[in-house]
Order: structure tokens, then sequence, then C-alpha cells
């Protein structure tokens, strides 16, 4: 395909608003992604394509330079500018940023590999059933409900407005607006709050998932290594923050800092999105105060889901915001898909009236997953550092060396994949990290751990020793 065709396929690119570099890199992310563009296409060199769009040559080196960090493009001396190599299992891009891990292997699961990439419970727990059965009673009871709800059931939003208001922060069912899950509840409040060329603060290492959604609205994404706080008084147009069992690390934020936190985000006035996803695995056994509990003002944003302290495939999350906001979500939310379905939201209430003893039960297997998991890592790759986690599912790994682009694959082939840690990253950094999840069961997280260390003793080039360890599992 030569540089005239490409053109053609660009179409109107510049014709929406924001940088110029920015949607010159929404467009060629959807020919890449929609396969348009297939791996390995060289595309044309930057004052080649600058000139047949009559732009700056800054503005072509800006939007390959942005598709080299997500890792859609590989740029290397003397051979160009290629679209990535279509690898779907913790791909290695040399000079760039890997696919999110996460959505590849949801995409296309590999066989016989042990997943370390998706962090969700793949379970679904008993006490479901009854859930549903009670939501069937409920169904019932209202033979003429049209059942289209854009903000949510309404006994949903009353449930989760009482769970709220048990935490200390008044809340009332006017400022809830459920969602298919958390992510969906990003993407609503990334289409309402943010337009292309807009700064996003988030924390780094943050949620990969988020930032797909951010750079999908074609948002100039900022990361704070230090926390977003600093970082509020240039005032982006949305911060992004996980301050409970943070994803990755699992750590747990302080009061002293959540406090200064929404105290700085009103002050500047920054919408700020507490992700509280994880909020209820804290290992303590205590779930800290959201950040709208320290502020009278609107803009924290809170967000939270069931999928991870009952099962990935409920997908029912929710957003808590000023009643204003709630309201505008709710209509963009119609126009998607005019509402959420009815009869898992019915079912949710249930499981929000058992919610202290499904979290007891939870942490419960966690915790003693986490501990085995870091137990095990500490015997058999020692020289890889780790902080514990103070709750959620996941625990934050660097290696001594090396890059986890790389290494990646060679766990691949060990039968374990493991998301490198620059797609934790917003400018893809984070090269010597990688999350790991304790979602296994002690024997799957020992298997999984035997594995990751002949990978490592074959990737760093040292003996590995055949062991008991390696044959019980």
């Amino acid at each position: 395909m030569d540089g005239a065709n490409l053109v053609d396929l660009l179409g109107r690119w510049a014709t929406g608003r924001g940088p110029l570099y920015l949607l010159l890199t929404a467009r060629l992310r959807a020919l890449i992604d929609d396969g348009v563009l297939p791996p390995g296409h060289l595309l044309p060199p930057d004052r080649v394509l600058a000139k047949l769009l009559a732009v700056g040559r800054g503005t072509v080196v800006a939007t390959y330079d942005l598709l080299q960090q997500e890792g859609r493009v590989v740029r290397r001396q003397g051979s160009g500018t290629r679209v990535a190599a279509a690898q779907l299992s913790a791909a290695r891009v040399v000079d760039g940023v890997p696919a999110n891990p996460l959505i590849q292997h949801m995409l296309h699961p590999p066989d016989g590999v042990q997943l370390l990439t998706c962090a969700a419970p793949d379970v679904p727990p008993p006490f479901m059933v009854e859930a549903y059965a009670e939501a069937a009673e409920r169904l019932a009871a209202r033979p003429h409900d049209l059942g289209y709800y854009p903000a949510g059931q309404p006994a949903l939003r009353e449930a989760i407005a009482a769970y709220y208001r048990a935490r200390g922060l008044p809340t009332t069912a006017d400022e809830i607006v459920v969602t298919n899950g958390a992510q969906q509840a990003l993407s609503l409040l990334t289409g309402l709050l943010v337009q292309p060329g807009d700064t996003v603060l988030t924390e780094t290492p943050t949620y990969p998932g988020a930032l797909e959604v951010f750079r999908h609205a074609a948002a100039v994404v900022r990361g704070a290594e230090h926390g977003v706080a600093g970082a509020l008084r240039a005032r982006p147009a949305l911060a992004y923050t996980v301050p409970t069992a943070s994803n990755p690390s699992g750590a747990v934020m302080d009061v002293p800092t959540r406090r200064r936190l929404a105290t700085l985000a009103a002050e500047h006035d920054v919408p700020l999105i507490d992700d509280e996803v994880c909020a209820e695995l804290c290992f303590s056994g205590e779930t800290p105060p959201p950040l709208a509990s320290f502020t009278s003002g609107e803009q924290i944003i809170t967000i939270a889901s069931l999928s991870k302290v009952v099962w990935g495939g409920l997908r029912i999350g929710w957003i808590r915001a000023a009643a204003p906001l709630a309201t505008r979500l709710a209509r963009l939310r119609a126009i998607h898909d005019l509402a959420g379905e009815a009869v898992s939201q019915l079912a949710a209430v249930a499981l929000l009236r058992r919610l202290p003893e499904i979290r007891r039960d939870r942490t419960a297997v966690l915790r003693e997953r986490h501990d085995h998991l870091c137990a095990e890592l500490r015997e058999w790759l020692p020289s890889w550092s780790f902080e514990p986690a103070q709750g959620g599912q996941t625990i934050w790994v660097r290696l001594p060396h090396g890059d986890t682009d790389a290494f990646a694959q060679v766990a691949l082939r060990h039968g374990v994949a493991i998301p490198p840690g620059r797609a934790f990253d917003p400018v893809g950094g984070q090269g010597s990290y990688t999350r790991l999840h304790f979602l296994f069961t002690p024997r799957e997280l020992s298997r999984a751990v035997a594995g990751l260390s002949a990978a490592w003793h074959s990737y760093d080039g040292t003996h590995h020793p055949t062991t008991t360890h390696a044959l019980i599992v």
C-alpha cells in the first residue's frame, strides 16, 4: 500500500476536536486494530506522510511515537515504522509497549497456559443461585414493568446508596448510576468529561484497562509516579486513582493522604475518579473510607463493581457522583444501550445485602493464597523483589534485570502468561516489572511459580536444577 492509498483510508481524520496528532493517532489506531493495516505493514516515513497530509512533520512524529508507546507500531533506525506483530499472548514489542494483555487474553485465550494476566474470580460462587432465585421472585411481582432504567433498577440504586451510607458517606439513589461493570463506568465518565487532547492524570503504575479507555478518547495521559495529588495543580481534565487495594500493587492509601487528595481535587476543581473495585478486599477486614468522605465538593466520583468480590462474569458496577452528573451519565448510557440487564441487577440487591459475609469469606481465601504466592516466590525466585499486598488480588513484582516484554515470551513457552509492566504505565515505563495475581488455588500457584522459575533460569542463563517442587505440582 502506497502513501496515497493510506491517505484515502485515513479519510476525514482531521475533522474532530483536539490536536492534529491525537486525531491522526486515533484514525491510525482504528485502522490497525481493525486489521486494515496488517502486522508488519510499513508505514510511510515521517516526512512523506506529513507532506501527503499537509501537516508539519512533528505531527506525524508525535503520532508514530504515541502508537509506539501503545505497542501498535515498532520503530527502528534504518527500517522505518511498521505495524507491530499481532501476537496475542504476552506479545513483545521491542521498542514499544505491548498490547494490553488483559484484553488480548480475554479475546484469544491461549491453550494450555496458566493466565496470570487477567485478575478476576473465574468460578461463580454457589450463593449466586440464591440471589438469582430471589431476583426471579421480584420479577414475578412486577408483571407490567418495561424494565428500561438507564440509571439502573431503582431497588439496586437504593441498595448501593444504603451501602455508602453504612460507610458514613451520605448518599441518595439519585447519585447512583448502575453500569455493566466498572469498565463501562470508566468509559461513560471519559466520554462525558474528556475531549480529544485533554490531559488525564493517573498513577504510575495503574490499571491498564483505564489507560485503554483514556487513549481511546484521544486524551493525553500523564502518569504521576508518586501519586496524583502533587500534579493536580496542573488542572487536568480528569484524574484517576486506585487508592484502596490498588491495581497492580495491592497497596492501601493512608487516611491523611486520602484527605489531602480529596482536598486538592476540590481546591483545583479537578474531577477525580476513585476506583474502589477492590476496596472490599482489604486483608485487614476493614474497608477504608472513600475519597468522597473527605470533601463536601462534587469533584470526587466513585466507581466500583461486584466483579472482584463476587465473580468476574457478574457485570454489575456503578458510579457514585453528584446528582446532576449522574443524570447526564444516565442520559449518555441510554444512548449506548438503553439500560442494563434487569435480572442481574435484581440479583445484585440480594448480593449487597450479604456483602459482609461475602467479603469475609473472600478476603480469607485471598489472604491465604497471597501468603502462599509470596512464600513460593521467596523460595524459588529469591532475586525477584516485591512488597506484600495489603489487599486486592495482585502483587507488583520487579525482576532484578532484563525486561518483562522479553521475559514474558520465555514464560509463555513454560506455560505461564504474565503481563509486561509497560502495559501499566501511561508512557511505557515499568519495563522491569510484572503483575502477578493470586486467584489460583495454592497448588495452581505453586505450579505457576515452578513455570516462572524454570523460565527465569532459562532467561537468566543459569542452571535450573530438577527439584521435588517441580515434580509435585
